[in-house]
């Protein structure tokens, strides 16, 4: 099997679980085989495994009508054959007479049969070559079987030929091949003492042996019986996985007796034990190699996914990184800008300034203005000066807050340096009525 056909995906594990469970089947492998049959339906794989265990034929997973069989070497190199004789009564004399007797009619009777039967085939094709419903040729012997014989017998199998090697391959098992002759003279017998006798039914049922019959008279039977290529009837084939390929491991031909033919199978299959203990330890082997390199798939798997992970995961702090770097250095450039504007505007603020006024103007005022980290500042502004003009001389001082306003000391109250919200303008000194010495505060306010 190759390695694409072992493999799963999600879906048909779950669903080779869940087969697993409804059919009670703890071979893995055999689960798998099943559900591929049917294309991993699980309603028709269940159903046609319960059909096969209770002995009915699947009702799903039919075959085509030529649908060819796996391929079995008739001829080993190494192949029991049995071939046993009718036993002859010993009738004396008289037995012996009636038997030249009727030697010539006889012997022109089955010539003349012979030419026959070759003429029919040579002018008419034989009906049983024409495969058509090889499930149906095979139930149809169960069920002649069961009315004649009643039903102590092996458990037969109800599939195909083709089916019976497919499972006996698939689960390692022997198949044994019986094909019926209504014509000849020891199939009933045979029936009667071996196929109906309980302790062989017992000892097939309880093997490990799948147990296949069908009539040479319907088509199905024939193309088995082409295939052996038998001398008489009753037949029996014991067909076994050899290397990896299906043999007749045994033939029995003849009217065998029960304890007769449990022996020859009991020896049989003791001789060719060691072959499907072999394909069991190659399939286990097998096995473990799978499972041993879908653990080292899985592993690979992790692995990169792992890789991939630590990969995203450092290209996402890589591009935080570049973000907090661009965000940095935004920041900087504002915060470079906004010194370079406040700069600029206390130049420009100092450019506007008033000039200062001598100490002995009538129009002098002298303001002493206290920082709040304690330095004083002091200059006289003219009384008509805005209160906007005593503003921009704090504001152009390197101790000043960010933000601030002016207040007096006594009585406490916030001056209005800036234009009101209502557009009224700002008032000058002279119009808030500060004396010629008068004290300010700097009241930082940038929190």
């Amino acid at each position: 099997m190759e390695d694409n056909e072992d493999e799963l995906d999600q879906e048909q594990t779950e669903k080779l679980l869940q087969f697993q469970d409804l059919s009670g089947i703890e071979d893995i492998e055999r689960c798998k085989h099943i559900l591929r049959q049917h294309n991993f339906n699980i309603e028709a794989a269940v159903q046609d495994t319960f059909n096969v265990s209770e002995g009915r034929p699947p009702v799903y997973n039919q075959p085509v009508a030529d649908q060819r069989p796996p391929t079995v070497d008739t001829q080993p190199f190494v192949q029991r054959v049995y071939t046993i004789a009718r036993p002859v009564p010993d009738n004396g004399w008289v037995q012996w007479s009636y038997m030249l007797l009727l030697f010539p009619f006889n012997f022109v009777y089955s010539s003349l049969g012979g030419i026959i039967r070759w003429l029919s085939r040579f002018l008419w094709s034989d009906p049983r070559t024409s495969v058509v419903d090889p499930h149906g040729d095979v139930l149809k012997f169960i069920r002649y079987f069961n009315e004649i014989y009643e039903d102590v017998h092996p458990n037969f199998h109800h599939g195909t030929y083709s089916e019976a090697l497919n499972e006996a391959k698939r689960d390692l098992k022997y198949v044994l091949v019986y094909l019926h002759s209504d014509e000849h003279q020891d199939t009933d017998h045979f029936c009667r003492t071996t196929l109906a006798n309980p302790d062989f039914s017992d000892f097939i049922n309880n093997s490990s042996i799948i147990f296949w019959a069908a009539s040479i008279q319907t088509p199905e039977g024939f193309r088995v019986s082409r295939t052996m290529r038998e001398n008489t009837y009753p037949f029996l084939a014991l067909i076994v996985l050899r290397s990896g390929k299906l043999s007749v491991a045994m033939r029995v031909e003849g009217p065998v007796e029960p304890e007769d033919l449990t022996d020859r199978l009991t020896r049989a299959m003791a001789e060719n034990e060691g072959y499907l203990a072999a394909a069991r330890q190659e399939r286990a082997a097998r096995s473990m190699t799978q499972n041993l390199r879908q653990e080292q798939d899985a592993a690979f798997v992790e692995s990169l996914r792992l890789d991939e992970e630590k990969e995203k995961k450092r290209r996402d702090e890589e591009a935080r990184a570049q973000e907090e770097e661009a965000a940095q250095y935004a920041a900087e450039q504002r915060t470079q800008e906004e010194k370079e504007a406040k700069i600029r505007l206390r130049m420009e603020k100092a450019a506007s300034l008033p000039a200062e006024p001598a100490e002995d103007d009538p129009e002098c005022v002298r303001l002493l203005i206290k920082l709040p980290t304690g330095v004083r500042l002091e200059r006289c502004f003219r009384k008509s000066d805005s209160l906007e003009a005593i503003y921009d001389y704090v504001f152009i001082q390197d101790d000043v807050p960010e933000e601030f306003q002016l207040q007096t000391n006594y009585p406490r109250r916030i001056l209005q340096c800036q234009p009101g919200s209502d557009g009224s303008p700002v008032p000058t000194i002279e119009g808030i009525g500060l004396k010629q010495k008068e004290m300010l505060f700097v009241q930082d306010i940038s929190d």
